[in-house]
């Protein structure tokens, strides 16, 4: 049951991360970097910002730790002063060390950290944090087809 579980939590995993990769295809560093919505989140942003998430939840909060960052943590969320290479290595990176340790952790493992708010309570063994990754990956590729409609028009990208 654990393994057909995880294969369906891992599908839809990968489904929304593919998602804000398909609707970022084809962009330059331009339009990767422009904001167009009042918060001034840039979309290469959000993409660095799914991957600490991905750090956070499976690294830190699951295992209690976490490689060091390949570069100093910034304070401002809503830009990066990285590369659109850099930044989508750093994602495909954190994507990869998340599924290893899916794919080698049960299901029911408890984290051995706590994440600091609300949400600590709620995600209580690697079944609800993939279950939070997948909302939270799914909310942000939401954020990311609007922004691409308001730049270019284009909708209705990736692969659902």
């Amino acid at each position: 049951m654990d393994d057909d579980e995880k294969s369906a939590l891992a599908t839809f995993l990968d489904a929304q991360r593919g998602a804000v990769l398909a609707i970022l295809d084809g962009l330059d560093e331009e339009a990767l970097t422009t904001a167009v919505l009042p918060s001034g989140w840039t979309p290469l942003a959000l993409v660095e910002h799914l991957g600490y998430a991905e750090r956070h939840w499976f690294q830190e909060v699951l295992q209690g730790h976490a490689d060091a960052l390949p570069w100093p943590d910034d304070p401002a969320p809503f830009t990066t002063p990285r590369s659109s290479a850099e930044v989508f290595a750093f994602y495909r990176d954190q994507r990869e060390r998340s599924n290893a340790i899916l794919a080698s952790t049960p299901l029911t493992t408890r984290p051995a950290a706590r994440h600091p708010d609300e949400l600590g309570d709620e995600t209580t063994d690697l079944r609800r944090i993939v279950l939070h990754m997948i909302e939270e990956t799914a909310r942000h590729a939401g954020h990311l087809d609007i922004w691409r409609e308001l730049l270019d028009g284009k909708t209705g990208l990736g692969p659902r």
